[in-house]
Order: C-alpha cells, then sequence, then structure tokens
C-alpha cells in the first residue's frame, strides 16, 4: 500500500504552482499585457512636433457665409483688374470668390498652416489656384501698398490696430471691406445689413493736411488744412500770413476733394483731384474759372 506523503507533497507542489501562475498573470495583466517596450526616439527624432497646438491667432476663425462674401465683393466693387488682399483668409473663401466670379487677383494672409493647406485645396478645386495665393504671414507685417481691396473678418481690437497702417499705406481710393467690425470714429462710407451681419465698406482717403498754395486766376491764398479721416476744415491764409476766412465744407472721397472758400472772388466751391502733391480741378468744374494748388515745401 502505497505511503501518504508522496500524494501530499504532489497536491502542495501543485498548489504553489497554481499560485505563481496567477500572480503572474495579474502582474502581467497590470503592466499592459502586450504592450510594446518603449524606446528612446532615435535620430532626434521629437513627437511633439505632431501634437503642437496651433499658433496663437489674431482673431478665431469663423467662416463667413457665402451670402456675405457676395455682399462684401459687390459693395467693394471687385473688378477683373483689381488686386485684392484677403487678411486672416481663413479657407480661403473669400479670395476664391473674388477669383471665380469678379476675375480679380490676391493674396490671403493666415497664419495658420493649417487653414492655409485648406484654402489652397478649395483654390485648386474651384480652378482659381493660378489667381490667388497663401501665404503663412503676421497680418500686421504684410505690405498694403499693392491692394486695390482689402478684406477683414477679424475683431473691433484688430481692425484698430491696423487702421494707421491702411490709411498711410493704402494708395488714395483703395477700398476696405470688414466683416461685422468697424473701425472705431472713422465713419464707414457705406454699411449694409446681410442677415445676422452687418458689412462696412471705407475708400481710403488722399492725405490732404498741411498747407497749400492755391492760384485761383490773379487770386493767391495758402490753404491751412486740418484733416480727420474723409472730412477737413482749415484757415485761408491772405499773402502775408493774414488770417482769412475759413475753410469749410470739406470732403475727401479718395483722391477726390471738395470745399468751400473765399478766395479773391467771393466764396465758391472748389472740386479736384489730388495728385501726390497738387490738386488739379474737376474738367467739369473748369467753368467756374481755372485754379489749382500745390504743398507748401
Amino acid at each position: 500500500m502505497p505511503s501518504r506523503p508522496l500524494p501530499r507533497a504532489l497536491l502542495i507542489g501543485a498548489a504553489l504552482l497554481l499560485v505563481l501562475l496567477l500572480v503572474w498573470l495579474a502582474a502581467r495583466a497590470f503592466s499592459g499585457g502586450d504592450s510594446e517596450e518603449v524606446t528612446t526616439p532615435a535620430n532626434g527624432f521629437d513627437p511633439a512636433e505632431f501634437v503642437r497646438g496651433r499658433p496663437k491667432l489674431d482673431a478665431p476663425f469663423v467662416a463667413t457665409d457665402y451670402e456675405v462674401v457676395d455682399a462684401m465683393l459687390a459693395m467693394a466693387a471687385v473688378k477683373p483688374q483689381d488686386y485684392v488682399i484677403d487678411l486672416g483668409s481663413g479657407d480661403g473663401r473669400i479670395l476664391i470668390a473674388a477669383a471665380r466670379s469678379h476675375g480679380a487677383h490676391g493674396l490671403g494672409i493666415e497664419i495658420d498652416p493649417a487653414r492655409i493647406r485648406e484654402a489652397e485645396a478649395n483654390a485648386r478645386a474651384a480652378r482659381v489656384n493660378d489667381r490667388v495665393e497663401f501665404r503663412r504671414q503676421d497680418l500686421f507685417e504684410t505690405p498694403l501698398r499693392e491692394a486695390d481691396v482689402v478684406t477683414l473678418y477679424l475683431t473691433q481690437e484688430v481692425n484698430l490696430r491696423l487702421r494707421p497702417r491702411l490709411l498711410a499705406e493704402m494708395r488714395p481710393g483703395t477700398r476696405v471691406v470688414s466683416h461685422q467690425y468697424d473701425m472705431g470714429d472713422w465713419r464707414a462710407d457705406q454699411r449694409q445689413r446681410i442677415g445676422d451681419s452687418t458689412i462696412y465698406l471705407w475708400v481710403v482717403p488722399a492725405n490732404v493736411s498741411g498747407r497749400w498754395v492755391l492760384t485761383a486766376g490773379s487770386d493767391r491764398a495758402t490753404l491751412e488744412l486740418e484733416q480727420r479721416y474723409q472730412r477737413f476744415d482749415g484757415r485761408v491764409l491772405a499773402d502775408g500770413g493774414r488770417t482769412g476766412s475759413r475753410v469749410e465744407q470739406g470732403v475727401v472721397n479718395g483722391d477726390r476733394i471738395r470745399f468751400v472758400a473765399n478766395i479773391g472772388e467771393g466764396r465758391r466751391a472748389f472740386e479736384g483731384r489730388v495728385v501726390g502733391d497738387r490738386i488739379e480741378p474737376l474738367q467739369r468744374a473748369a467753368g467756374t474759372g481755372a485754379w489749382q494748388a500745390a504743398r507748401a515745401r
């Protein structure tokens, strides 16, 4: 008859093996099962490059409704020969519509590279990629001199920061159109409501501040003008510096100028075109007497 100690030893051994197996399984489950071993990236590869957040934006991206896009371009009277700069171009829809519907060329400025890729793809799909360009750039550093039209959908704060550059760098007669946000005390030349949106248009005025020497027939006087956006007033100084009458009702619309002053023949309206440092009379005003003005040096 076999002795009892052997079966007991076998049972104890089996129990120990079972305990060890359970401990191993628990440890394996706790460590993640079949997860791969973590290794250090080689060759300077930085996985953070693929998970970095988007760059800080001057204005959040909110797409403009196509009805508003069409109204903005119509208000700016965009023509085939125009060069349009869209500051904060997002998915490119304003610039693409300017090219496709109006035949214009243009440049979209955007700081988010993902939006630039989207805009470029949209331009290719619309078959206008030969007429538009999208560039990653700070909108406050973008040259504006070549623009005929600048379009905006930014914020009130950004519009106010841009305002001095728009007035200083853009040529007289160029147009600025903004969706939803105005320019503070630079009052819009036009304003239109489209559904829940408001759009604004400004025509960049010529700078006429300072002294001008005006000649009207045999009369000559110096005008001292003070300008506030599209409006200006001032004084008429007779030769010798004596203070004369006021310059009144002064308006600048692009390069067109109109004002009322008393120069020799009495109170009269002057209408002309600002060409650099000269003001030339409009042809339709020739019958009121020849006149011209030049900026005093």
